[in-house]
């Protein structure tokens, strides 16, 4: 493996010596589990709502709400924020977005009702909304193969951690509902401390406040293929939503279980699949991919259908498994598709387009859910009628990817 990647590298960059390009891996390596650490921490929560929901007396869509915030919270950082980088350079808003993070983990933490929560939740969501473009730009101007894959990869594998490590640490270790969020600041601290010592790829530019109207800048270049990548990424999203919220309470009510690391365990076997369909798939084409990824969502999806008919939580699993390789092609064929076209200092605004419709799907739908299942819809019923939803979502978005292809034939 050592010698293809050395073999591979001038055809990446001729001018770039062995000891910058180890560099430059190592700083995609920090970046990508920068990325990780933001994503773990958004699922670390999921494993816990059942036990806030009872300590603080809330509701189905109390616990929704807490998934939704974060995901609205994100597109405020993504609008307001998403530009940032590209006018104050990458370390500051990466520094600025981990103290943000490691002050939401900390209000988790203390929180004693969910209004403290709440706050925790926002403060989140936007520091990762200001933070999750310029990472994507960063790691492929680092490195355009290894950074596109990680971009793709690291949502995967920080969701599925993040949920799975929580139900383990909140099941089996004593201090549950502090242990997992302390963890966290620990590793933002050591993350901030790398890239306080990263070189701050990314030039500079003026305009920093007319950088923070809320905006998103699609370039001419990428505009077509976003337009016909984006209701498919927002299919994706919404199948992450369908996990992180209705997930761990459909899978303990199917087991007939009360078990948190078992709400945990669904959320990782999606994520989980997800990031090793994404490296299994790394070298495919982008197009192909993305179709793949659609027709494994909609297939698992289905099987979702079926599994929570028959009231069955192994087939349940395997459909999740199913979709969850769904959205790891999806995601990582997406991602090329609209990112190969554009110059370096357009990577973060477009990427943050990306993200923009990524959370509006993960978080619309499932508050939507949250919502049916206080006013007394069974848990199961909004859970088959979020997944035929779904179906119906990815099929007009295969229909919307084939479109041009008919044009151009």
């Amino acid at each position: 493996m050592t010698a293809t990647m050395q073999a591979a590298r001038p055809a990446v960059d001729p001018a770039v010596d062995p000891a910058r390009d180890r560099r430059r891996l190592r700083g995609l390596a920090l970046l990508a589990s920068i990325v990780v650490s933001f994503l773990a921490a958004s699922a670390a929560p999921a494993p816990l709502y059942q036990h806030y929901a009872l300590a603080w007396h809330g509701t189905a869509l109390t616990t929704t709400e807490v998934f939704g915030v974060y995901a609205g919270s994100v597109l405020v950082g993504l609008l307001a924020l998403g530009e940032l980088s590209n006018h104050v350079g990458r370390r500051p808003v990466l520094l600025a977005a981990l103290a943000g993070q490691a002050v939401a983990v900390l209000l988790f933490a203390t929180a004693s009702s969910f209004g403290p929560f709440f706050v925790g939740r926002v403060v989140q969501g936007v520091a990762a909304g200001a933070a999750l473009g310029t990472l994507g730009a960063a790691m492929i101007d680092l490195h355009r193969r290894h950074g596109t894959l990680a971009s793709a990869a690291a949502p995967g594998a920080g969701t599925g951690l993040g949920s799975l490590v929580a139900g383990l640490v909140v099941g089996y270790l004593p201090w549950p509902t502090h242990l997992i969020y302390l963890v966290l600041i620990a590793v933002f601290a050591l993350q901030a401390v790398g890239v306080m010592r990263m070189l701050d790829a990314g030039e500079t530019r003026p305009g920093v406040l007319a950088s923070l109207r809320p905006a998103i800048t699609v370039p001419p270049a990428a505009r077509r293929a976003f337009l016909a990548a984006a209701p498919a990424v927002f299919a994706f999203w919404a199948l992450a939503g369908l996990y992180g919220s209705l997930g761990p309470a459909l899978a303990r009510d199917l087991a007939a279980s009360t078990s948190i690391a078992l709400g945990g365990l669904t959320l990782f076997v999606m994520a989980g699949f997800a990031f090793v369909t994404t490296i299994v798939y790394r070298n495919r084409e982008a197009r192909p991919q993305l179709l793949q990824g659609i027709a494994a969502l909609v297939l698992g999806v289905a099987a979702t259908i079926v599994a929570i008919e028959a009231g069955s939580i192994w087939g349940f699993m395997a459909a999740t498994a199913v979709a969850g390789c769904g959205f790891g092609m999806g995601l990582q064929g997406s991602i090329r598709s609209v990112a190969s076209s554009v110059e370096p200092h357009e990577r973060a605004g477009l990427l943050s387009a990306v993200y923009l419709v990524s959370y509006a799907g993960m978080g619309a739908p499932a508050v939507v859910a949250g919502y049916l299942v206080s006013r007394g819809h069974s848990l199961t019923g909004v859970a088959m009628g979020y997944a035929v939803a779904l179906v119906v979502l990815a099929l007009i978005a295969l229909v919307q990817l084939l479109r041009p292809t008919r044009g151009r034939a």
